[in-house]
């Protein structure tokens, strides 16, 4: 049965038949009483599904909910509030005489700040989701989805982790972290490409809308402008990028639930 889908979850490991062996062996001869293991041994002894729940074959409202209400919802307030707190130490503080704050312009550009959050926004929420929705995958707190089918497209496969080479090293070694690692940032890279054209075009339309041009560049003061913009990109972006990073993981883990997989998640 899988486990989960990195070196963060150690894989079950099963000894029943050792343990009721065992607990035969000691037990009264009556024949009943020892094919009957032990209340110990049947405490021991892990569940087949190792907690994992079934892949469902149509969204549950549970699904719904944790998906786009508690991931959604949450990571909207949370990435906004993160960011207005960041904008307002950046930027409150600032002497705009001599570093003014513009739009395009170096020192303060925000329209470089957009695009540099839309990245490492992307690259923490990923590896946020890659851990909570694996945890409550494993503790059975949300069904994974069995109901899409799985991609033919080559690229598409190697996205969703699909076609696993044969593996060379021993798993959760320095080698499988680097190698684990380094296929999460690809993939949160991919998602902050697909998105950036989304989120980074209307950003500097908004900053257009309550900017001063001033001959060279629009302008800003330290409060309130560059706070809110980050505020609304930050929240969008989280209310955007984290449900499709959520469906990613219960699909994933749904497809290795019904291959019988052991692990994925690390090419």
């Amino acid at each position: 049965m899988p486990w989960a889908t990195n070196p963060l979850f150690k894989p079950p490991t099963v000894e029943a038949t050792a343990d009721v062996e065992a607990a035969a062996a000691n037990s009264d001869p009556n024949p009943e009483q020892a094919l009957e293991p032990s209340s110990s041994a049947r405490h021991e002894i892990p569940s087949s599904d190792d907690g994992f729940k079934e892949p469902t074959e149509k969204f549950t409202a549970h699904q719904i909910f944790y998906i786009f209400i508690l991931d959604g919802i949450g990571a909207m307030i949370l990435s906004g509030g993160i960011n207005f707190a960041i904008a307002y130490a950046m930027y409150a503080t600032q002497d705009i005489a001599t570093r003014p704050i513009r739009l395009w312009l170096f020192p303060n550009t925000l329209a470089g700040d957009a695009a540099v959050t839309i990245i490492v926004q992307c690259l923490i929420t990923w590896h946020i989701e890659l851990f909570l929705v694996n945890r409550d995958l494993r503790k059975g707190g949300v069904h994974p989805i069995g109901f899409i089918p799985e991609p033919k497209n080559r690229l598409v496969r190697w996205f969703m982790f699909l076609d696993r080479p044969e593996q060379t090293h021993e798993v959760r070694s320095i080698v499988h972290w680097l190698g684990f690692l380094r296929s999460q940032i690809l993939r949160s890279l991919i998602m902050a490409v697909v998105f950036f054209p989304i989120i980074w075009g209307p950003s500097i339309g908004f900053l257009v809308l309550s900017g001063r041009w001033q001959g060279d560049d629009w302008y800003y003061d330290r409060v309130w402008a560059p706070q809110v913009f980050k505020l609304i990109q930050g929240a969008v972006l989280g209310l955007l990028t984290t449900p499709p990073m959520v469906i990613f993981w219960l699909t994933r883990c749904g497809w290795a639930l019904k291959n019988n997989e052991e692990q994925y998640g690390d090419r």
